[in-house]
């Protein structure tokens, strides 16, 4: 079984110490084998910000990590380093590839960099991006969960959402549930669900949006509060797995398991 942490959007600078503290007391308890750092590693893509960033990420101590970029880990008002050199922060904390991937027996985790230097907010999933995704979904084993993680959303629960997702989604969810994509994880809007994709357009195949709240920031919405999803793979079913959302409660400063769902 691989145990994956899924974080997104801690926006280091406006991150809440307690939950700082009941976050690696919750990746100890669990001693994940994957970190996903979902995108929105920092507020404004600041050098001190993402260097807490950094030594947050080596205190987790989990071995293998995955991590892309959001919008906010581009400058936003240092506009000549958006155009010139618009991931140089990031790269010098997190390294240069911006779309790594994990390759596990049970699982293979592809990360997809949606965020551009010419948008601000808005995320674009490229039809370059969309085919060599396919071509590495498609080369996985039969033994394999295939999940690619996103930071713009490729789908929402409701429509107030909806200008939230992805430029190039609907096409990228056909071709990669064609290749064979059980979940795409995703971030962004601070908002934790799931959703059955196949049950909302019909694709070749069942294939999950599950999405993160935001794990560690007081930028957290009315209706969700701090948030980490983790889930459990397992090599005696195949192409399934377990997902859970742990939650940060303020009594007792800790994160509990809120919900459990199979996914597959």
């Amino acid at each position: 079984m691989t145990v994956i942490l899924q974080v997104s959007d801690p926006h280091f600078g406006t991150e809440r110490p307690p939950v700082v503290e009941a976050l690696l007391a919750l990746s100890k308890e669990l001693s994940p084998d994957l970190l996903v750092l979902s995108g929105d590693i920092t507020q404004r893509a600041r050098s001190r910000q993402f260097a807490a960033a950094a030594a947050f990420v080596r205190t987790l101590s989990v071995p293998n990590r995955l991590i892309i970029p959001g919008n906010h880990d581009i400058p936003l008002f240092d506009v000549a380093t958006r155009f010139i050199d618009p991931y140089g922060p990031y790269k010098k904390e997190f390294g240069e590839d911006l779309e790594p991937s994990f390759d596990a027996p049970d699982c293979l985790v592809l990360g997809v960099k949606t965020t551009r230097r010419y948008r601000h907010t808005d995320g674009e999933i490229s039809e370059e991006q969309r085919a060599r995704i396919s071509e590495r979904l498609r080369a996985a084993s039969a033994s394999q969960l295939r999940i690619v993680v996103v930071h713009q959303p490729v789908a929402v629960p409701r429509d107030a959402e909806v200008h939230n997702i992805a430029h190039g989604s609907h096409a990228a969810i056909a071709a990669w549930s064609e290749a064979g994509a059980d979940v795409i994880l995703g971030g962004h809007i601070h908002l934790p669900f799931v959703l059955a994709l196949h049950q909302m357009t019909p694709l070749s195949r069942p294939l999950w949006a599950v999405n993160a709240g935001t794990a560690l920031s007081h930028r957290i919405r009315k209706d969700a509060g701090n948030s980490v999803n983790v889930i459990r793979t397992s090599l005696e079913s195949p192409r399934s797995c377990v997902l859970e959302q742990w939650t940060f409660q303020a009594p007792g400063s800790a994160f509990v398991r809120a919900s459990e769902q199979r996914l597959g």
